[in-house]
């Protein structure tokens, strides 16, 4: 009698002992995903104020700001619920809250300035690039209406168009300024294939295809008039050649 209680007891025990060992993983597991969800909140928040950041050099319309401000405050929710003994990021959702309450001061994209070196052009390339990225996932999440969607990213596409248009044309007058017409021809011989190969045409296409093919003519007619200069100076040096060599010699 006594053995077998003592056989239950142990039996109990490890039931017990394997309950809580399986109630503890839960938690450990529940503990990992957690953090593991707060990490990728985290991350969306520093994300979109990168490219909030950069909202000084990129055009951002009302919308672009409405969408990355919203993907700010929506990442700070979950946090919240995923924390919500934390004051912190409760505090910091009130001022989410807000700021999508305030006017927000949208920019004209057509107040782009080049930097001006590379280093500042490839960021603000990557700048445009992270914001078209955020507006597709926040499309694929549902939280941008599909016109609206369409809309943004065809502005966004015409804007990274119009800076390598315009860093092309910028580095072939600084070349020509420099007088190296070879490699100013060969700028805007890329920025006019960059403009011939755009599908539709408006005005500011066709503006840079005339302002491209004035370039690529002035450049064509003065490596002519450089050639034919170089052509009558060889002549007239082998006119002097042929004079020296069937010149009448001298008698001593």
């Amino acid at each position: 009698m006594i053995v077998s209680i003592i056989i239950m007891l142990i039996v109990a025990l490890i039931v017990i002992a394997l309950w809580v060992s399986a109630v503890q993983q839960h938690k450990e597991k529940q503990e990992t995903e957690r953090r593991k969800d707060l990490t990728k909140q985290k991350k969306i928040i520093e994300e979109s104020e990168d490219v909030l950041l950069n909202s000084a050099n990129i055009p951002m319309s009302e919308h672009i700001l409405r969408i990355v401000q919203r993907r700010i405050h929506d990442a700070l929710v979950t946090m919240v619920q995923l924390s919500p003994n934390s004051k912190e990021l409760k505090s910091r959702l009130n001022e989410a809250k807000e700021r999508l309450g305030n006017q927000l001061d949208a920019t004209n994209s057509e107040t782009l300035v080049l930097p001006d070196n590379d280093k500042q052009l490839i960021t603000l390339i990557q700048g445009i690039k992270k914001l078209r990225a955020v507006l597709r996932s926040e499309h694929g999440k549902g939280k941008v209406d599909s016109q609206v969607f369409v809309a943004e990213d065809k502005r966004l596409e015409k804007l990274q168009l119009r800076i390598n248009i315009e860093s092309q044309i910028k580095r072939g007058i600084s070349a020509r300024s420099a007088n190296m017409v070879g490699s100013a021809r060969q700028y805007f011989e890329k920025a006019y294939a960059t403009v011939s190969a755009v599908a539709y045409s408006d005005d500011y296409i066709t503006s840079k295809r005339q302002e491209l093919e004035g370039y690529l003519e002035a450049i064509s007619t003065e490596l002519k008039a450089s050639n034919a200069t170089a052509r009558k100076k060889k002549a007239e040096q082998e006119q002097d050649d042929l004079d020296v060599l069937f010149a009448p010699k001298k008698k001593w």
